[in-house]
């Protein structure tokens, strides 16, 4: 991939409401079937509170229509996008004008007109402006979306928007849960963010990534680990606990190759960004890779104080990162993420 695309900066939106892991287990506990494991699944989920656009401790949607959770998507997710993508073009210094196109990501919500055409037209974008739905791929999107937008700048040198808008608590499922939807109900959170992608690395809003190269692979012998299913009452996860197992001996391999492409060994990443999964997901990249704590302090910081936020959850990190210890011109990095297929993602990043 060309190194002409570059990430020049972030916006985030969170919905209002906070919730502590604590509160919301309680709740989950008294319609678990078997409370000793849910409070084990809970202690165990490394989360501490969590951004929920509908929280379970204030209303009870789990026996509303998927006609009714997805009206709720719209009316929640709107605002908080246009919050995101504006914050993201002013750290930028982006005209919406001048935005070529806007890369809308979700498994969590759908409509028609949807966030695509709104947010575009309320921030100021273009009616001519391009836009791209990726839609149900999961918590790895991010990565096959960012890689659609580095393809538009580098083939139109114009400034592309990344907007992921993932709102998983709209999906809460009637009761009885069992051990799989537990897991489900205290790891997902809420959040909405936004990446600018430029051609030009001197407008880079303090990020400057240049983003190398993606890579993908997905080992459809273990498809069924992760699920993700529209229902009558929203949409199902399913999630197996070997999940981490397989990650452990997918990734160092994966890594491998990627880094391999452009003569790179591990010691040549400067820092590491994992999507923040769940504890055993970032365990398992730790492990597998022979990282330190420190190497994915970040994705673990994330997790705790905003949960798995799907497809969000790695632009978070990222941002993080570049927070904590940017990287200097030169310098690399990589992202990784992992969801239904059973598909792995990453890429390499360069400080600009």
């Amino acid at each position: 991939m060309s190194e002409s695309s570059v990430i020049a900066g972030f916006g985030a939106a969170l919905p209002a409401i906070a919730c502590r892991q604590e509160d919301v287990v309680d709740l989950l506990r008294a319609s678990s079937p078997n409370q000793r494991v849910a409070a084990r699944i809970a202690a165990h989920s490394g989360v501490a509170r969590r951004h929920l656009a509908v929280s379970p401790l204030l209303e009870d949607i789990s026996d509303w229509s998927t006609a009714a959770r997805m009206r709720r998507y719209l009316q929640e997710a709107l605002p908080l996008g246009k919050d995101a993508v504006a914050s993201a073009l002013d750290a930028t210094g982006v005209d919406p004008a001048d935005v070529g196109l806007l890369c809308v990501v979700s498994s969590t919500g759908y409509a028609a007109p949807g966030l695509d055409t709104r947010v575009a037209r309320d921030v100021g974008m273009s009616p001519q402006v391009e836009r791209l739905l990726v839609g149900h791929m999961g918590c790895f999107a991010a990565l096959p979306a960012l890689a659609a937008c580095a393809n538009y700048v580098r083939l139109h040198r114009r400034p592309a928007v990344l907007l992921n808008a993932e709102l998983s608590s709209l999906h809460l499922q009637p009761p009885p849960w069992d051990g799989d939807q537990v897991v489900v109900h205290v790891l997902f959170g809420d959040a909405v963010t936004a990446t600018v992608v430029h051609p030009d690395a001197s407008a880079d809003g303090g990020a400057g990534l240049r983003i190398v190269d993606v890579l993908a692979h997905t080992d459809t012998e273990h498809e069924d680990h992760m699920l993700w299913t529209v229902g009558d009452h929203g949409f199902r996860m399913g999630l197996s606990p070997e999940v981490p197992d397989v990650l452990e001996r997918l990734v160092p391999d994966a890594v491998g190759e990627l880094l391999a492409r452009h003569s790179l060994r591990l010691d040549d990443v400067r820092w590491w960004a994992v999507h923040p999964g769940g504890r055993r997901i970032i365990d398992a990249v730790e492990g597998s890779l022979g990282l330190t704590p420190d190497a994915v302090a970040a994705s673990r910081s994330v997790l705790r104080e905003y949960g798995n936020c799907a497809s969000a959850g790695l632009p978070l990190v990222i941002r993080e990162l570049q927070s904590r210890t940017p990287l200097a011109a030169g310098q690399y990095g990589l992202a990784m993420a992992f969801g239904p297929g059973l598909t792995f993602y990453a890429a390499l990043l360069r400080g600009a």
